[in-house]
């Protein structure tokens, strides 16, 4: 196992993984529709929040467990769906999942993975994990993907409702992104570049859609995979689909992608457990506002009637504080934990949720609470959020 200790931040593994991974691959990771303007703001609209610090408090007995959606959780954070995640790393949704379990925070996986919903049962003894579920124009898939979420011990489905069509992302377009990469000769040249990317790749089965691959109909090979995905998220989706999707799932449901407080409200209509204030990652609608600067306005909207939730640019503890302070009860992270994951496997995974969770405790501490339940929004500086 690696000494990480000289790790201090997620911009460390980040710039690791930047190395190590291939080009196409981390692009597809790092990057945001069009300008990427939102994508940016995510990130730097938590920057001019300002903390205030309290002195002369007992900082003793300090802890950041809560809950979410009545799960205990080690601190408010979970691992965010990313698509494509085996790719950063060879089999990197077990990876990631087995990290997630073994630190205590939830673990989601995604539609598009590259590990199937079997595989990560199969590789964490069947420990509870989310699904994050696209809404695609084959229902008969689409129901026999909830059967396998629920025989897999999915604990709760994680609709994602910001995906009807996609976003344009110019990084993708300019690399061939392909499910595994198309052999070109720039390609083939960068992958050179990369041995222990490709040393881990020659040592797994996995390297396409799991969850798609073998299940769905009409997919014989990688290349019609690639045309079946592009031709199936359903451009209709409307909130009569998700009250089927929760008839039909029957567990806990959290919706993913809430920009605004209408559409919050509507989420608490459709008796959802808990929504997520989401950009995608500044994935779809550039120019959208952050999703930061969007919370405080949905948390107060509907903050009493469900559980808020955000994503989008947390890449330190400090971020999750200011999310919290905010309204938000949960966090989730992707890009932070895609740089772990890529950097190192599941050690660095694990290494990118210990720095989250040491930011979270000193300054929660700095700002004076020793308990995450007990921080609101008078830990923050009037004025600067």
């Amino acid at each position: 196992m690696p000494d990480l200790s000289k790790i201090t931040c997620i911009e460390d593994l980040q710039a690791i993984a930047q190395r190590r991974v291939p080009k196409m691959f981390y692009d597809y990771a790092d990057s945001g529709a069009w300008t990427e303007g939102t994508y940016r703001a995510n990130e730097s609209d938590f920057q001019k929040i300002k903390l205030r610090q309290r002195v002369a408090v007992n900082m003793e007995g300090r802890s950041t467990r809560t809950t979410m959606i009545g799960q205990e959780v080690a601190m408010p954070v979970a691992i965010a769906p990313t698509g494509l995640t085996g790719m950063q790393h060879a089999d990197g949704e077990i990876l990631g999942a087995r990290a997630a379990k073994a630190f205590g925070i939830p673990f989601t996986l995604s539609t598009m993975s590259i590990c199937s919903l079997e595989d990560i049962a199969e590789n964490t003894d069947r420990h509870p994990f989310w699904f994050q579920l696209y809404v695609m124009k084959d229902r008969d898939f689409i129901e026999r993907l909830i059967d396998r979420a629920k025989a897999a011990n999915v604990s709760a489905l994680q609709l994602t409702l910001d995906l009807q069509i996609l976003g344009q992302r110019h990084k993708d377009i300019k690399n061939g992104l392909s499910t595994p990469p198309k052999p070109t000769i720039k390609n083939l040249i960068n992958l050179a570049t990369k041995p222990r990317w490709c040393m881990g790749m020659l040592g797994t089965k996995r390297r396409t859609f799991g969850n798609i691959a073998g299940h769905a109909k009409g997919v014989k090979d990688l290349s019609s995979l690639s045309s079946w995905t592009a031709e199936q998220f359903d451009p209709a989706l409307s909130w009569a689909d998700v009250e089927w999707i929760k008839k039909r799932w029957g567990g806990k449901l959290i919706l993913k992608g809430i920009m605004d407080a209408e559409d919050a409200r509507l989420a608490v209509a459709s008796g959802a457990d808990a929504l997520i204030v989401s950009n995608h990652g500044g994935r779809q609608l550039d120019g959208a506002p952050s999703s930061i600067a969007a919370l405080p306005a949905i948390a107060d909207a509907v903050g009493s009637q469900i559980e808020v939730w955000m994503d989008g640019g947390v890449r330190s503890g400090q971020d999750v504080l200011k999310a919290r302070a905010l309204g938000a009860r949960g966090t989730l992270i992707g890009r932070s934990f895609l740089y772990g994951l890529g950097a190192y496997g599941q050690e660095g995974v694990t290494r990118a949720l210990q720095i989250i969770h040491k930011e979270l405790d000193i300054t929660m501490a700095f700002c004076g609470r020793t308990q995450i339940d007990d921080v609101k929004s008078d830990i923050l500086l009037p004025g600067t959020f």
